[in-house]
């Protein structure tokens, strides 16, 4: 990321009266962006993507049932859905200021913290399910 502003011809306030197909069109536009984003910008979300990768295929190959099935495919997931939000944090502190500030810090490892918590959960569901 270059940290310069988009430039266009909208504000955000213009984009916030959209209704309908358009709104929806739109949203799925700025998701996929955020993705893109993600996966240019971002080293952990690729080693996560990899990770899933690996074990969403695992998952529906192990003999388990499928509520169990269906834990083994969401836990990982939901670790891609944490670092989304941690890297959206971490470039919205990034963006006010990128001087050391106590706050942006606790901001930072609190986001890195929840991220360590799914991935304990992943390891903590697949670890009884397996075991």
């Amino acid at each position: 990321m270059n940290g310069k502003p988009i430039l266009d011809t909208h504000d955000a306030l213009s984009l916030k009266g959209r209704t309908g197909l358009r709104r929806i069109v739109d949203a799925s536009g700025y998701s996929l962006m955020g993705l893109q984003a993600a996966y240019r910008g971002e080293a952990a979300f690729r080693q996560l993507l990899l990770l899933n990768g690996l074990l969403l295929p695992l998952a529906c190959w192990v003999d388990v049932t499928r509520s169990e099935r269906v834990l083994l495919m969401i836990v990982p997931l939901l670790s891609l859905i944490v670092e989304l939000l941690n890297s959206a944090i971490e470039a919205t502190v990034d963006r006010i200021s990128l001087s050391i500030h106590p706050l942006s810090k606790q901001a930072k490892d609190m986001g890195s913290a929840a991220q360590f918590i799914a991935l304990l959960l992943i390891g903590l569901t697949w670890g009884l399910i397996l075991i």
